[in-house]
C-alpha cells in the first residue's frame, strides 16, 4: 500500500490527510489491450444455440475464454436483437472480400441465420480489476472474476479510521528515524517493523551506510528483528534511533510459510523510501507479510 499525502501548512499531517492506494502489478495497472474480430447480426434468434455451437467448433477463439460469444443489441429499434462473434480478423481466411459466406466454409456453419459481418474490438486478456472490466465491457461483454479486496483498495476504503491511525503512527516513527539518520549524515530513510496482530513495533532502523555499504534502513531493520529473536549479525547500539523490542510474544501465523516462523514471518514493514532490489529480496527471504511506503514527506 502506498499512502498518498497532502502537504499542509506547518508540515502537520493527520490520518485524514492521506488515502492508502494499492501498488498494483503491471498486469493489474496496464491499459486494456484490444484486438479486432468479426461479428455478425443474428437475424433469427431461434438459431442462436446452433450458431454458437457451430462457431465454437469452427473458430474456438482460443485464449479468449473471457470474451462472451454473443451480446445483446442495446440500440432501440434495431432490426436484430443479438450479435455473435464469428472469428478474429487474424483468423479470417480471405480479407480481400469479406462476407459472411467467405468466413464460413460450406461444410462448417450454415450462414442463413447470420447477417453481414462487421469489425469489432474485444479485450485480448481477461480484466483483473474493475476499471479494466468496465473499459473492456464498453467494447464487448466480458466475464470478470473480481478480487473485491483490490476493488475496495482502489477506492481508498481498505482501512478503517482506527487502522489508518495506527498506520499513521507507525509511519511517523519511520519518519522520525529517517530524520535522526539524516542528522548523523546518513540518507534520510527510516523503517519500522510491526507485529500487526499485537499492534506493536518490533524494530526501528534508519540508514547506517556510514558503517557498512549494505546497511540500508531496511537491512538494518531486518537485522534488528533478528536480534530481537536472539540472533542478528551487527550492533547498532551507537545509533539511539535504531531500536528493537525483545520478541517474547507469539509470531504471526502464516499459512504460506513453513511451520517454523522465520525472522519477519507475518510482520509489516513501514518504510519512507521504496526498497532497492537487495532490500526487497531480503524482505522476501525474511518472509515479510507486507510493506507500506510513504511517497512524500509531510
Amino acid at each position: 500500500m502506498e499512502p498518498q499525502t497532502k502537504r499542509w501548512k506547518g508540515s502537520v499531517c493527520d490520518t485524514d490527510s492521506w488515502v492508502a492506494y494499492p501498488v498494483l502489478s503491471d498486469e493489474q495497472s496496464q491499459d486494456v489491450e484490444l484486438i479486432e474480430a468479426f461479428a455478425a447480426p443474428i437475424v433469427n434468434k431461434k438459431e442462436t444455440s446452433r450458431l454458437v455451437r457451430e462457431l465454437n467448433s469452427l473458430y474456438p477463439l482460443n485464449g479468449l475464454q473471457h470474451v462472451k460469444r454473443v451480446r445483446a443489441v442495446k440500440e432501440k429499434g434495431s432490426a436484430h436483437p443479438l450479435e455473435v462473434l464469428v472469428c478474429l480478423v487474424s483468423d479470417a481466411p480471405d480479407m480481400k472480400a469479406v462476407s459472411i459466406d467467405s468466413l464460413l466454409p460450406s461444410d462448417g456453419v450454415r450462414s442463413d441465420g447470420l447477417g453481414e459481418p462487421f469489425v469489432v474490438k474485444v479485450p485480448a486478456r481477461p480484466p483483473l480489476t474493475r476499471p479494466q472490466f468496465e473499459l473492456a465491457s464498453k467494447h464487448w461483454p466480458t466475464s470478470f472474476h473480481e478480487d473485491k479486496q483490490v476493488t475496495v483498495a482502489l477506492r481508498g476504503e481498505l482501512f478503517s479510521s482506527p487502522q489508518k491511525a495506527r498506520m499513521h503512527m507507525y509511519m511517523m516513527s519511520a519518519l522520525t528515524a529517517a530524520k535522526a539518520g539524516k542528522e548523523l549524515g546518513m540518507e534520510a530513510v527510516g523503517a519500522v517493523m510491526v507485529h500487526p496482530v499485537m499492534e506493536r513495533i518490533i524494530a526501528v532502523g534508519h540508514d547506517c551506510r556510514g558503517d557498512h555499504p549494505l546497511h540500508h534502513a531496511v537491512m538494518v531493520c531486518i537485522d534488528l528483528v533478528a536480534r530481537s529473536q536472539g540472533g542478528g549479525c551487527y550492533s547498532f547500539d551507537r545509533y539511539p534511533a535504531c531500536t528493537f523490542t525483545s520478541d517474547t510474544f507469539q509470531k504471526v501465523p502464516d499459512a504460506e510459510a513453513s511451520s517454523q516462523p522465520y525472522i519477519c514471518t507475518g510482520y509489516d514493514l513501514y518504510v519512507t523510501r521504496e526498497p532497492c532490489v537487495m532490500c526487497a529480496m531480503a524482505l522476501v527471504h525474511s518472509r515479510i507479510r507486507s510493506r507500506l511506503l510513504w511517497d512524500r514527506l509531510c
